[in-house]
């Protein structure tokens, strides 16, 4: 007779981000499953203290905070300007982006007045910005922000309302080296956030069209090259290559967490670990 973890012990454990094969593990008696369930949660309650005394004592700073001025440091170094945009967007800005009432992520924005709106995703702040740059700076032109977005996304592990997006962009390339300066700019993100194992799929977006995600056992990233249909809604029609990042997908897979909420501005958790131990 096999016996599991009751579903408290599981909903603990979850908490406490066990390993899915301990999660799983099973039982010949009642009394087995309870006793290796008192050591297990015992072990991961000293872990997280010790990550927590290690932050305070070490003047760590908590992993998202981290990864953030990774990011931004690569990046800088690369050629790129760093910018920073409004997180109030106006309805209109959405709409250039083809995001109307018929489009399924109009359905997801949270939005603060009846023409404002939390921005869903940077995209629309750094076209405006590369139509400025454009009669400014010579091409190629390179900007990245780094900044909390807002979505009513789904429930779930790889989820959040609220997150924080990298999204850079080359503008001025040659059109030829596009799907090459792709790889290569994700290389230098995916390097940047301790991930070696990953893989360049096709997809395709409502927003973009064809896109290339960027995957680690989940999306953690996701690509265009241009010219692309929206482009003329901005004023420019130069060959262009951008990619957008989630840093708490990134730091859920480096790290092996088990869910997004433990690496995100949260209340419940400090750098990954459970508060209530």
């Amino acid at each position: 007779m096999n016996i599991n973890f009751s579903k408290v012990q599981k909903q603990r454990l979850r908490e406490l981000d066990a390993p899915l094969n301990l999660q799983e593990k099973s039982f010949s008696s009642v009394q087995d499953r309870d006793e290796a369930f008192r050591d297990i949660e015992q072990q991961l309650v000293r872990q997280g203290k010790q990550h927590l005394l290690e932050i305070r004592n070490t003047s760590r700073r908590p992993a998202l905070c981290e990864l953030e001025t990774k990011l931004t440091n690569v990046l800088v170094k690369n050629g790129f300007v760093q910018v920073v945009t409004p997180i109030i967007l106006a309805k209109g800005m959405l709409a250039k982006m083809s995001i109307t009432p018929e489009q399924p992520l109009f359905k997801q924005v949270f939005w603060v007045s009846e023409d404002k709106c939390l921005r869903p995703m940077l995209a629309p702040n750094l076209y405006y910005l590369l139509g400025e740059f454009a009669r400014l700076y010579e091409k190629p032109i390179r900007v990245f922000e780094v900044g909390p977005c807002f979505r009513k996304d789904s429930k779930g592990g790889h989820h959040l309302n609220e997150f924080t997006m990298l999204n850079l962009v080359e503008l001025g390339s040659p059109e030829e080296r596009g799907k090459q300066r792709l790889e290569e700019l994700a290389a230098i993100v995916m390097e940047a956030a301790g991930i070696k194992d990953y893989q360049l799929i096709p997809a395709s977006s409502e927003v973009y069209g064809e896109t290339v995600d960027v995957v680690a056992g989940l999306e953690v990233g996701s690509g265009v090259i241009g010219p692309n249909a929206l482009d003329a809604q901005w004023g420019w029609v130069d060959p262009w290559v951008g990619i957008g990042f989630g840093l708490e997908r990134l730091i859920m897979v480096s790290k092996g967490h088990q869910n997004i909420q433990r690496v995100g501005r949260a209340l419940m958790y400090f750098d990954g670990v459970r508060l209530n131990i």
